[in-house]
């Protein structure tokens, strides 16, 4: 299969000129080896690969890590990683003693066990970087770009990408975004999203939390993707899977941990007393959802009863792609308050707040622009808005208010 380039490549290697260790999270399958690998190739330095999949390395990682830097020394590519936090150790005594840049590339696709021993032995030592399944701009071959609310690069975007009808998008959003699935590697989408859940998710889980019921774990997932881009409610997420609450609690937090959801928590402040707690759930691969909720085609996703919080889901995921992809922190949230005014999005940068609404039409009307005045009174000064939806062009309201294709992102 030819390897797809990611937007990660010039950070990783950007990075690898001034720390020493690189750690790259995200879910399993989202193409992590495959990118360092290839980059590996092309640096041509001698790098050698280890993943601690395999139990016999992994038993000697765990038992006698002086052994295994013997065995692989740097510059060394360590797979996995979490599997063994008694390496972090070595590596941070490797780092103090030699100061050499590129020496430790690793992934791990279990990113709360992994903080821990990262925190506590290679603090102010490892950049730390996240991978989410591809996104569209990685799919179609477009230049990797930060989205923001500025007029002129939008302005400049829209000339290099393709329009995307509404079919075209929901075609993306049924088919997903995992590696194998968009490179043709695994031709059948049902049995590819089939195996993901019993070998890697099930797998991962019980490693995690020990001992689990995979036929409530699962009904638990298919809950929560039916529950897509709506406030978190661990009772119903309970109810429906037959567990208690602090099981529910716990399995958001595992889906969490193995970066196959996100929360996206809602944005408060001193002055906006009567905004909501909740946090939203969303899913970083919209495939996976519309597999979990049984949607046979993207056209019957498309006009199904969940095309609206399957194209929000979309739209939210391919904004904290953006972010992640660009090596840098995603400041998003949303607002909703007890008077029932929401914000779908909002983008927190250089101290200003940009309101985002996401809907399906391609003709947006003004009116939905009003609510952003709900964050006025923030001490943050209010950015340019925007209605993200399905129009055929970039266009706006007024000046501070634009209409931005979903495509563009």
């Amino acid at each position: 299969m030819a390897y797809i380039n990611r937007h990660l490549e010039k950070r990783i290697l950007d990075l690898s000129r001034s720390f020493s260790a690189i750690l790259l999270t995200g879910p399993r399958q989202a193409g992590k080896t495959t990118m360092l690998r290839a980059l590996a190739e092309k640096e041509n330095d001698g790098r050698r690969y280890v993943t601690l999949d395999d139990l016999t390395t992994r038993d000697m990682a765990k038992n006698d890590p002086a052994l295994f830097f013997q065995m692989y020394p740097p510059p060394v590519l360590i797979d996995e990683v979490q599997y063994a936090p008694e390496l972090f150790t070595y590596i941070k005594i490797h780092i103090d003693r030699n100061h050499r840049p590129g020496d430790f590339w690793m992934t791990g696709s279990q990113v709360f066990r992994l903080m821990r021993g990262v925190q506590e032995s290679l603090a102010g030592r490892v950049a730390l970087l996240h991978m989410s399944p591809m996104s569209q701009r990685e799919i179609t071959g477009n230049p990797c770009s930060l989205f923001t609310m500025d007029f002129d690069h939008l302005l400049a975007e829209q000339e290099k990408i393709t329009p995307v009808t509404t079919p075209g998008m929901f075609r993306r959003i049924w088919k997903g975004s995992m590696p194998g699935l968009v490179s043709g590697q695994y031709p059948d989408r049902d049995i590819y999203y089939s195996s993901y859940l019993a070998t890697y998710i099930e797998r991962d889980v019980r490693d995690i939390s020990g001992n689990i019921d995979a036929f409530k774990f699962n009904r638990f997932v298919t809950a929560a993707a039916a529950r897509t881009a709506q406030l978190l409610n661990y009772k119903a997420l309970a109810d429906d899977a037959d567990i208690d609450l602090p099981t529910a609690k716990d399995w958001i937090n595992i889906l969490e941990t193995l970066g196959i959801i996100f929360l996206l928590h809602p944005y408060s402040n001193n002055v906006l007393k009567r905004t909501i707690k909740t946090p939203k759930v969303y899913f970083y691969d919209t495939g996976l959802v519309c597999y979990l909720t049984k949607w046979s085609s993207p056209e019957v996703a498309e006009n199904g009863a969940m095309n609206g919080a399957l194209l929000e889901n979309f739209t939210v995921s391919e904004l904290m792609k953006s972010y992640q992809n660009a090596g840098l922190e995603p400041y998003l949230y949303f607002y909703r308050d007890r008077d029932t005014k929401e914000i779908d999005v909002i983008m927190e940068r250089d101290g200003r707040l940009f309101p985002l609404e996401i809907k399906k039409t391609a003709s947006p009307d003004k009116r939905l622009t009003r609510v952003f005045r709900v964050i006025d009174k923030s001490p943050l000064q209010r950015g340019t808005g925007a209605v993200l939806c399905m129009a055929e062009k970039f266009s706006a309201f007024d000046r501070d208010n634009l209409i931005v294709p979903i495509w563009m992102i």
